[in-house]
């Protein structure tokens, strides 16, 4: 190379040097301008964790996703008149019909059948009451029965002891039905719970045997999660307990197959990644201490873009059945009553909660899951649909469902503050 080229090369690569400069400043200056005003919480750090904001399991907000947040409850329960007009707009299967069941329920959440017939009802944020739903002469009344808490959500009976979860004790009412009007002092029975608020709302499943399944949700919307969290717990009648499931992110309802005895449960999957990804699941326990992909991988095939840090999807145990992107699910129950069709025996009912992290809400219906006690070749259809009313906008959300004695099917709804009735007549 001669001197004279050999200055012109120089030139050339500081000139092209520069020009990949230019180039990364400014692509720096792009990613800088789409992250401003974007939301981000560093749930890594230990300012996260000793000074956590209000919103702390939001999650990050991506460009795509800005400005989403749930939508407040109504501040009161629907009129007889607006949850008239609500059902007319239910879609259903022929032979079924909907009707109010009870009213003036605010932020109905689980539900739980007493030996002598009594509903008993768990609460949403703002309410902490539970409330029990007995019938006089014909008329549904609604007795709030245990005030005071913080989020008593997750409610179940045996025995004829009354359970309800708070966050970070199991309470047990004894002689629950007997003493409506004036129950008793609570029994602690299980209190080896964190007391994070965000996702540690939750949901009581007895076994056939009396032991207690409990999930523990993450108080973020995607992080490396406290070791205490992101499982579901086999609570055992001397107090004890042990993990039967790990890398579950936020599960709000769950059964015990007929069946078999196993233990399904729904799980919601991440927000903020886009309006179709992740999926929501339907999830099978078959050994102990099953890992579900939580934080590191979603739907069962998607590794999260940030948290999946070299892991596989295929280390991990799949979805029974991939639900749908920010559809909610929360109670569920396998059907186990003699009114609806016979194909029904054994199906799985999901309360689907809706969307929030979403431009154009979906769920907010009940769906109905067609699977064997194996897991395999799992089917959904939607058997109750209607109360999603503009692109954000709801007339009702499902959150639990429960299996009535007469084998028709009630579901709670936190949104109108009702309980519904769904039968079947030729």
């Amino acid at each position: 190379m001669t001197r004279s080229s050999g200055i012109i090369y120089a030139i050339c690569a500081a000139v092209a040097a520069l020009g990949f400069a230019a180039s990364d400043a400014q692509a720096q200056q792009q990613a800088q301008t789409q992250t401003e005003g974007l939301k981000h919480y560093d749930s890594n750090g230990k300012e996260f964790w000793s000074h956590p904001p209000a919103d702390w399991f939001l999650g990050d907000e991506t460009q795509q996703q800005k400005g989403l947040s749930p939508s407040a409850n109504p501040p009161t329960p629907a009129s007889a008149d607006e949850l008239a007009a609500n059902l007319k707009k239910i879609k259903l299967p022929p032979g079924f019909k909907i009707s109010v069941y009870a009213s003036n329920v605010p932020t109905a959440r689980q539900m739980a059948w007493g030996d002598k017939g009594t509903l008993f009802v768990g609460s949403w944020f703002g309410t902490g009451s539970v409330f029990a739903i007995v019938d006089q002469g014909g008329q549904k009344v609604v007795k709030t029965v245990i005030k005071g808490l913080t989020v008593p959500t997750g409610v179940a009976f045996r025995d004829g002891a009354l359970y309800v979860v708070d966050i970070s004790k199991i309470y047990r009412y004894d002689n629950a039905e007997a003493n409506l009007d004036n129950m008793p002092e609570p029994k602690v029975v299980y209190d080896d719970m964190p007391s994070y608020i965000p996702h540690g709302w939750k949901y009581l499943v007895f076994d056939k045997s009396g032991d207690l399944y409990v999930p523990f949700g993450p108080p973020c919307n995607e992080c490396l999660p406290p070791t205490n969290v992101s499982q579901v717990r086999r609570v055992y009648p001397d107090g004890t307990a042990e993990v039967v499931a790990l890398g579950v992110r936020n599960s709000v309802g769950g059964d015990i197959d007929p069946r078999t005895g196993d233990y399904w449960f729904t799980e919601n999957a991440r927000d903020w990644i886009s309006d179709d990804l992740p999926s929501d699941k339907l999830n099978h326990i078959t050994k102990v201490a099953q890992h579900f992909g939580y934080p590191y991988c979603h739907q069962g095939d998607l590794p999260d873009p940030k948290f999946a840090m070299g892991h596989k999807c295929s280390e991990f145990s799949p979805p029974v059945f991939k639900l749908g992107a920010h559809v909610a699910p929360l109670g569920m129950k396998f059907y186990t009553g003699d009114q609806f069709p016979a194909e029904y025996k054994n199906n799985i009912f999901i309360a689907e909660h809706g969307s929030w992290n979403r431009h154009k809400y979906q769920g907010a219906r009940i769906v109905r899951v067609v699977v064997g006690p194996d897991g395999k070749n799992a089917k959904q259809t939607i058997f109750a649909s209607g109360w999603i009313t503009g692109d954000k906008a709801y007339s009702g959300r499902p959150v639990d469902v429960i299996v009535a004695p007469d084998g028709s099917l009630l579901v709670s709804d936190d949104w109108a503050g009702a309980i519904y009735q769904i039968s079947y007549g030729k």
